[in-house]
Formats: structure tokens, C-alpha cells, sequence
């Protein structure tokens, strides 16, 4: 893993919209695994921005999501099809029909699962994957205990993953408590991986990514078998990473 050390969150998102925006520019049918969620909202804002001002074109570029809740229709206002289309998709010229997410409200969710693996590798694979990480290191909506060797699937959320994600919804009662996930091997298949970190609450889980051994508890900690994959965080976040230690792993 490569290490990237912002200043602020503005800086971490600037940072990762240049990666993201230099890779469609590079080739024009790329196809860009996306995330949702609060750490990744700065970034889809200064893909706008360059879109606006310097003309980025989407027209070719594919797109296919980490995950879903399971059981909100897609025009849900907390649905993560809602969330892209407000926050990105809306904003630049990409083709709706080029534009995937698992359908959480799928009659048979296993063949749901098959079908986005199936439509992913279809598509020639992932480019290039931007996620965020969880306080409990899951990455996707993959939890502790997951299999590394796990596809697209039906996941049970944690509750401290249903916790942090109640802000978005009335009450923690109305957060859904399954979702349709990648799995870990549908993340790692991609050809390079761009992971973000921001804040003092990502600070512990940040360490164990680079310290604790590559385990099924810890997902994230995956990625350092990923030969392409790279973390931009904030000071925050590395707080409790020594100067040295952030010196070694930007190497």
C-alpha cells in the first residue's frame, strides 16, 4: 500500500478527485467502482467541479457501486441510488445506462449477487475502486468475519455500522439491517484501489491497517495484498501513526 498524507479533509478530497479525474481523462471508457457515505462526499464534489471547469467527460465512462441497503426502493431518499444521483451522477455527463448499483429490492437477491459479479466482469473489471473504511475496518458493507474470498452478497449489518449510518435516517429503527455488498474478492479483483480516511475517529483503524496482521477481523487490512492500492488520509486520521512511520509507507 501506498500512503498519501493530506492536510485536512478539503485537501484529502482535492487530492483523491485529481486520481479519480486522471484516470477518465487516461482512458475514456473507464470503469470506476464508487462509494457513498460522508468521507467520499468532498470527493464527488470536486469531480464536479472539474467536470464544470474543465470539461471531464463521463459519456463512456461505466460505473458500478459498492453496495445498497437491502429493501429500500431506489428512489428511497437514503437509498445509495439516491445519494449518487444527488451528489454525482446528476451533476456530470454520464449515461444513466452506464451507471449500476445492486437492486436491494431484487425478488431473488443470490441472483442479484451473481448477476453484478457477472455484469462487472463483462465489463472488463474495475479500474480503479474508491472506498472508505469503517470504524470497525469493513470496507463495502463487508463486516468483521468476512470471508476474503467472498463475492457480491447479502450481508447483516453490524450495529455499530447501522449506528453511524442513523444519521442519514428518522431513527436507528428505520436503518435497514441487510444490505447487498461486493465482496472482498470482487474488491480485490479490481486494478487499483483508492481507500479514504478523514477524522480523529479513524485514527485507531487506520493503525491497524498498517499494523495489525492481515485478518478476516479486520477486513480492510486486505488491501495490503492489493498491488495497486492506495490510502489517502487526513492528519487526523493518521494521528497515531509516527511522522516516520507515514515517512515509510508514502514510499
Amino acid at each position: 500500500m501506498k500512503l498519501i498524507e493530506a492536510k485536512d479533509y478539503k485537501e484529502m478530497s482535492i487530492l483523491a478527485s485529481r486520481i479519480i479525474s486522471e484516470q477518465v481523462r487516461s482512458k475514456k471508457d473507464s470503469v470506476l467502482g464508487l462509494a457513498t457515505g460522508g468521507t467520499v462526499l468532498g470527493t464527488y464534489q470536486q469531480l464536479i467541479l472539474d467536470h464544470q471547469d474543465n470539461g471531464t467527460d463521463y459519456s463512456e465512462v461505466r460505473t458500478f457501486n459498492l453496495d445498497e441497503y437491502a429493501g429500500l426502493h431506489k428512489d428511497d431518499e437514503n437509498s445509495y441510488h439516491t445519494y449518487m444521483k444527488k451528489h454525482f451522477f446528476d451533476s456530470v455527463n454520464v449515461s444513466a445506462a452506464n451507471t449500476h448499483l445492486p437492486d436491494g429490492e431484487a425478488s431473488d437477491l443470490e441472483k442479484e449477487c451473481g448477476d453484478y459479479d457477472r455484469l462487472i466482469s463483462e465489463s472488463g473489471g474495475i479500474d480503479l475502486q474508491l472506498l472508505g473504511i469503517g470504524q470497525n475496518g469493513h470496507i463495502g458493507f463487508n463486516e468483521p468475519g468476512s470471508s476474503f474470498d467472498s463475492n457480491t452478497h447479502l450481508v447483516k449489518l453490524a450495529q455499530s455500522t447501522r449506528e453511524a449510518n442513523a444519521r442519514y435516517f428518522d431513527r436507528i429503527e428505520d436503518v435497514p439491517k441487510h444490505a447487498v455488498t461486493m465482496g472482498i474478492a470482487s474488491i480485490m479483483r479490481s486494478k487499483k484501489i483508492l481507500l479514504l480516511a478523514s477524522g480523529v475517529q479513524k485514527a485507531a483503524i487506520l493503525n491497524d491497517l498498517f499494523h495489525a496482521d492481515v485478518s478476516e477481523d479486520i477486513p480492510a487490512t486486505v488491501l495490503r495484498n492489493h498491488p495497486n492500492a492506495v490510502i489517502i488520509a487526513d492528519r487526523e486520521a493518521l494521528s497515531k501513526l509516527q511522522p516516520d512511520e507515514r515517512k515509510m509507507f508514502a514510499r
